[in-house]
């Protein structure tokens, strides 16, 4: 009943296709894992690419979710239609459908590796520009309408993407074991398909023709630079033009109408420049602050000096282990619970804890669920009589729980560090930060694998790579002096 009447608060809040659409977007973003497994086999499997390479794949494809704060500039400073949302969000979904309705359908783009890439990368900068509008049109409406639904409507976005998660998770599996990769590809359409057809439902005010005059009056040289460009040469123009109105009459009428066009074109072109150039400054200026910069460099360093081993784990589950498709998806179920867990137990005992001790600490556990995939490899699991699928379950739970404790503490930081007026932008920048050492740690972990010589059918120097990985878990700790010395998950220094 608690839960009907909170659904019926939000409902009156925000209206229903506000919430549908929040919701879809969220579950489609979770549900990805449906597909993302099939795209794991058929480089495997099909395009038959060392570990190496499948890693490398992996790490374009994923590099725009790199550079969010782009897509949040471009759509606050240039509206379409004299809207920033609704027409950025049917782009970012057609870019999300499209690759997939190719891939499903073209066999040649399947067969590809290079084609694959881009089609990969292309969807990959659609769903992240959804991402982006979406959270700006969150942010909007509880600003416009009620800011005491600001926690509510992130719990039920992440609610969304937590579902969509575990159902992708899970049915990915049995579609790969029961249904050809390219009719996976097809079924996947019908999320997307449905959210270009719920973008039209949602209302969005008009924009103001004035872009970020907020941004343009926190800055004095884009006022100044503004102002000069708006005054002296228009006004030369302006004299110029009408000296030779004033001699060819009726010509120069109609010539002054064309003009006149022309100047409001070139008048708007420059606003919107300057708009885009304030929003750059400021953005950077901000990130420039040793408050802000310092953490997130630590946040960065811990993902570049880590190799990830991901796919080169794979790899070997699916050709040593002979763990199958099904398995593998409920295995990533439960990776979706310890994330959901581990959110739990730092959130209710561990936001006391100073930052720096609550990073260290994960990292020491991260370090275990390296030895336990190094145990695994070794095959000493079985010695004591514990079977590899015990084992994978448990790496995956233990192991997604710890790195949504070491999550926490970057959504906490990144949060508290924003200034007022840019904390969308600076927030997407956080996370994009977060995205990018994510990749730069998949591209050193594709080395890694290629130094050593791993790849399909040769393990040999996979135990190795882990001990590497394991030392290397280590150093980010060196640098724990970047984060705040007495910030804990209540507050900050």
């Amino acid at each position: 009943m608690m839960m009907i009447h909170w659904f019926k608060q939000l409902r009156s809040a925000f209206g229903v296709a506000f919430l549908w659409l929040v919701c879809l977007i969220y579950f489609t973003q979770g549900f990805r894992s449906f597909v993302w497994t099939a795209v794991s086999y058929q480089l495997k499997d099909r395009l038959q690419l060392s570990p190496s390479a499948s890693q490398f794949v992996f790490s374009v494809a994923f590099f725009p979710w790199s550079i969010k704060p782009l897509y949040g500039i471009i759509s606050d400073c240039i509206p379409i239609g004299g809207k920033k949302r609704t027409p950025y969000l049917v782009i970012s979904t057609v870019l999300s459908l499209v690759p997939w309705l190719l891939l499903g359908l073209d066999s040649s783009s399947r067969s590809s590796s290079l084609y694959l890439m881009i089609f990969l990368t292309v969807q990959n900068l659609g769903s992240a520009m959804a991402d982006v509008v979406i959270d700006a049109m969150i942010a909007e409406a509880v600003r416009i309408e009620k800011s005491s639904f600001a926690g509510d409507l992130q719990s039920v976005s992440w609610f969304a993407m937590a579902v969509g998660g575990i159902c992708g998770s899970l049915l990915g599996g049995y579609a790969l074991n029961n249904l050809n990769i390219e009719t996976i590809f097809l079924l996947f359409t019908v999320l997307p398909a449905l959210q270009l057809l719920s973008c039209p439902l949602v209302e969005e005010i008009p924009a103001s023709n004035e872009p970020l005059p907020e941004l343009l009056d926190s800055n004095e040289f884009e006022e100044k630079s503004k102002m000069s460009n708006d005054t002296y040469p228009h006004t030369k123009k302006s004299n110029t033009r009408r000296r030779k109105g004033q001699k060819k009459g009726k010509k120069g009428a109609s010539s002054g109408k064309s003009e006149t066009h022309k100047k409001q074109s070139k008048s708007l072109a420059s606003k919107l420049f300057q708009s885009l150039k304030a929003a750059a400054l400021e953005l950077c200026r901000a990130f420039k602050q040793p408050i802000i910069l310092r953490p997130m460099a630590w946040f960065f360093i811990a993902h570049i000096t880590v190799p990830n081993l991901s796919t080169v784990m794979f790899y070997y589950q699916t050709e040593v282990l002979q763990l199958d498709a099904s398995f593998l998806g409920t295995a990533r179920v439960v990776g979706w619970l310890g994330l959901m867990l581990g959110t739990f137990i730092y959130n209710r005992y561990l936001t006391n804890m100073t930052l720096r001790k609550s990073l260290l600490f994960a990292h020491i556990g991260l370090s275990i669920t390296i030895l336990l995939d190094m145990t695994l490899v070794s095959r000493a699991n079985v010695g004591y009589g514990v079977s590899d699928k015990t084992m994978v379950l448990f790496g995956s739970a233990l192991g997604d729980a710890i790195n949504q404790l070491k999550f926490m503490p970057f959504l906490i930081l990144s949060g508290r560090l924003c200034p007022p007026g840019i904390e969308g932008t600076l927030f997407a920048l956080f996370m994009s930060i977060n995205n990018l050492g994510n990749t730069v740690g998949s591209f050193m972990g594709a080395g890694l694998a290629s130094l050593l010589g791993i790849s399909s059918g040769s393990f040999e120097n996979m135990s190795m790579g882990l001990a590497i990985q394991v030392f290397c878990t280590y150093i980010p700790v060196l640098f724990l002096f970047l984060i705040p010395k007495e910030a804990t998950g209540v507050s900050a220094s």
